[in-house]
C-alpha cells in the first residue's frame, strides 16, 4: 500500500541553489502559481461579457463577489469595504487551492503548516499595523478588559496579550490540520480498494467517494473560516471590540 503521507512531500520542480541556500521552485510553489492563474482566468473570463442576464460562469463569479462582500459587511461594517480586495483574494486563493488539491496527482499546498502560517502571519501583522495606524498607542487598550478592577489587570492583561499572539497559530493550524487529515484519510481508504479485490473493495470505494464529497465541503468551509476570522480580527483592530 502506498504511503498516505507521500502526497505531502515537497519536491523540486526547478532546482535552484544559491550558495548554501535552496531556493528551488517546488511543487508547492507551482500549484500556488496555478491557483493564482486559475482564479484570474475564472474571474476575467466569467465577467468579460457582462451580460444583463448572467450565464453560469458569470453567476458564479458574481455570487463569489457578493458572498465575500456580505462577509466583510456583516463582520467589519462599512469601514471594512476598503479591505474587501484583500479578503476576497484571500478567500479565492484558499478555496481554489483546496479544490485543486482534490484533483488526483495534484498537490495541496494548504496542507503544509509553513504555507498556512505564512498567510496567518500576514493577516496578523497587517491587522496589528492597521490597529496602530488608526488608533496609535490607544490600540493597546484592546488588551485591557473593560469593567474590570485595575487590580485584576496584572492577571488579565498577560492573558489577553497571549490570546492575541496565539491568533496566527490557531488560524494556521486549523486550515493545515483539516486539509492534511482529510487527504490522509482519503488516501488510506483509496489504498484498500485494489488490494481487497472486486468483492471486498466496494466498502473502501464507497467510503472514498463519500470522503471525496465531504472534502469538497471542507475545502469551502476552511476557506470561509479563515476569511471570516480575518474579518473578525480586522473588526477588532478598527473598532477595538
Amino acid at each position: 500500500m502506498a504511503n498516505p503521507l507521500h502526497q505531502f512531500e515537497i519536491q523540486d520542480v526547478v532546482p535552484i541553489h544559491i550558495g548554501g541556500l535552496n531556493a528551488s521552485f517546488t511543487n508547492s510553489a507551482l500549484f500556488m502559481v496555478i491557483t493564482v492563474a486559475v482564479v484570474t482566468l475564472f474571474l476575467t473570463a466569467s465577467t468579460r461579457g457582462r451580460a444583463l442576464v448572467p450565464g453560469r460562469w458569470q453567476s458564479m463569479a458574481e455570487l463569489s463577489y457578493e458572498f465575500v462582500a456580505g462577509m466583510v459587511r456583516d463582520n467589519v461594517g462599512a469601514e471594512g469595504r476598503r479591505y474587501f480586495p484583500f479578503i476576497f483574494s484571500l478567500f479565492m486563493f484558499i478555496l481554489f487551492g483546496n479544490l485543486l488539491g482534490l484533483i488526483p496527482y495534484s498537490f495541496t499546498f494548504t496542507s503544509h503548516i509553513i504555507v498556512t502560517l505564512a498567510m496567518a502571519l500576514f493577516v496578523f501583522v497587517g491587522v496589528t499595523v492597521i490597529g496602530f495606524l488608526r488608533h496609535g498607542a490607544h490600540f493597546l487598550s484592546f488588551f485591557v478588559p473593560k469593567g474590570v478592577h485595575p487590580v485584576m489587570w496584572i492577571l488579565l492583561i498577560p492573558i489577553e496579550v497571549l490570546s492575541y499572539l496565539s491568533r496566527p497559530v490557531s488560524l494556521s493550524i486549523r486550515l493545515f490540520a483539516n486539509m492534511m487529515a482529510g487527504h490522509t484519510m482519503l488516501k488510506v481508504f483509496a489504498g484498500f480498494i485494489v488490494p481487497l479485490g472486486f468483492l471486498g473493495g466496494w466498502a473502501p470505494l464507497a467510503m472514498a467517494v463519500a470522503l471525496s464529497g465531504f472534502e469538497f465541503l471542507v475545502a469551502f468551509l476552511q476557506a470561509y473560516v479563515f476569511s471570516v476570522l480575518a474579518c473578525l480580527y480586522l473588526n477588532d483592530a478598527i473598532h477595538l471590540h
